[in-house]
C-alpha cells in the first residue's frame, strides 16, 4: 500500500523493496511475496533510468522466482510484467553486469508456457539476439538467452518465422564460442533444436550446424543432456535434408557413426539418450546412400543392443 500511494517517488519504492527483499529468508512470509511481483515491476517500469532499483528490484524477484520454482509453484507473468521487462533491457541494454541478473530472470520466467507466450508478444527476441551478440564472451548471458530462446521457439504456434531466422547465426556464434563450457553449449543445443523444429534453416546452413553440433558432443561426451539434445538437433536437421546426414559420415573430425557408437556406450543406462541416437538413426537411413554406409558401419549391431537394454521402451 504505502509502495501504490507514491509510485512517482523512486526513494519510496526503493525503500519498498529493500524492505520486501528483508523478508526473503523467512519461509512464511513467501505466500505474501508472491503477490508482490506486479507491484515491484511496476516499480522497475517507472523508475527505469535508476539502475540501483533495477538491479534491487530483478535480484527480489529472482528470490522469490526461486523460491516458487523449488515449491513447484510456476508464476506466469502477464504480459504487461513482460512489456516492463522489455523495457528494463532496452533501458540498460550496455549494462553487462545489470544483464546478467536480468536474463537469468527472463530464463526462470520463460520457464511457464505463458510467461513465455507473453515474452513472445512483447518481441523480445531481437532484444535477446542483440544483448548475445555484444556480450557474446559472456557465459553466463549467453547460457540464459539461448535458454529463453529455447522456450520461446520451442512452441509450434511460432509467428516469428524470420525473427527466428536470424537468430541462427547468433546461436551458431555461442555454440562455437563456448563449445569447452558444457553448460552453455548445452543450452546453445537445445536452443539450435528449436530452431531446426521450426525450419529456420536454409540448404547453406545444414552441413555447418551439423558440424558445429557433433562438434558439441565430441567435446562433452560426459555431459547426457547435451548428447541427447544434440542428437534431436542433429535428427531435425537429416530429416530436413541428405546433406546434414552425409555431413554427420564425413565429418573432417572423425566418422559421425562411430561418435553415435561411442555414445551409446557411455550413456548405456540412459534411455533419453538412447532413444535420441535412435531417433537420429531413423532419420539418417530414409537416405538409400547413407544407409547403405551404415550398414557397412555395422550399426545394425549396435542397434541389437540397444533393443536388448532397452527391451520395454
Amino acid at each position: 500500500e504505502f509502495m501504490k500511494a507514491s509510485w512517482d517517488i523512486e526513494e519510496v519504492q526503493a525503500k519498498g523493496i529493500q524492505h520486501l527483499a528483508s523478508f526473503v529468508k523467512d519461509k512464511s512470509a513467501f505466500p505474501y511475496l508472491l503477490t508482490c511481483t506486479e507491484v515491484i515491476t511496476l516499480a522497475m517500469k517507472i523508475h527505469t533510468d535508476s539502475l540501483d532499483l533495477q538491479v534491487e528490484g530483478c535480484t527480489l524477484l529472482l528470490e522469490i522466482l526461486s523460491q516458487a520454482l523449488e515449491q513447484g509453484v510456476m508464476m506466469a507473468l502477464d504480459e504487461s510484467v513482460a512489456s516492463c521487462l522489455l523495457h528494463t533491457v532496452r533501458k540498460h541494454s550496455e549494462n553487462e553486469e545489470f544483464l546478467s541478473i536480468l536474463c537469468t530472470l527472463l530464463m526462470m520466467v520463460s520457464a511457464s508456457e505463458v510467461a513465455a507466450e507473453n515474452l513472445r508478444k512483447v518481441g523480445i527476441i531481437p532484444d535477446l539476439l542483440s544483448i548475445l551478440r555484444r556480450f557474446l564472451h559472456n557465459d553466463e548471458i549467453c547460457f540464459s538467452c539461448c535458454a529463453v530462446l529455447w522456450s520461446l521457439a520451442v512452441s509450434e504456434t511460432n509467428a516469428d518465422q524470420a525473427v527466428l531466422e536470424s537468430a541462427l547465426p547468433v546461436t551458431s556464434a555461442v555454440l562455437q564460442k563456448h563449445l569447452q563450457n558444457g553448460v552453455v553449449a548445452e543450452s546453445a543445443c537445445s536452443a539450435l533444436w528449436a530452431l531446426a523444429l521450426q525450419g529456420c534453416l536454409t540448404d547453406s546452413d545444414y552441413e555447418p550446424t551439423a558440424a558445429l553440433l557433433l562438434d558439441a558432443v565430441r567435446m562433452n561426451p560426459e555431459r547426457a543432456v547435451l548428447v541427447k539434445n544434440g542428437c534431436l538437433a542433429l535428427a531435425s536437421l537429416v530429416r530436413l535434408s541428405e546433406t546434414a546426414a552425409l555431413a554427420i559420415l564425413l565429418d573432417s573430425k572423425g566418422s559421425g557413426t562411430e561418435l553415435i557408437k561411442d555414445e551409446y556406450h557411455l550413456h548405456s543406462n540412459e534411455p533419453g539418450v538412447a532413444g535420441a541416437l535412435c531417433l537420429l538413426m531413423d532419420e539418417m537411413v530414409q537416405y538409400d546412400e547413407v544407409m547403405l554406409n551404415m550398414r557397412s558401419q555395422k550399426m545394425e549391431k549396435l542397434l541389437s543392443e540397444i533393443k536388448l537394454q532397452f527391451p520395454f521402451s
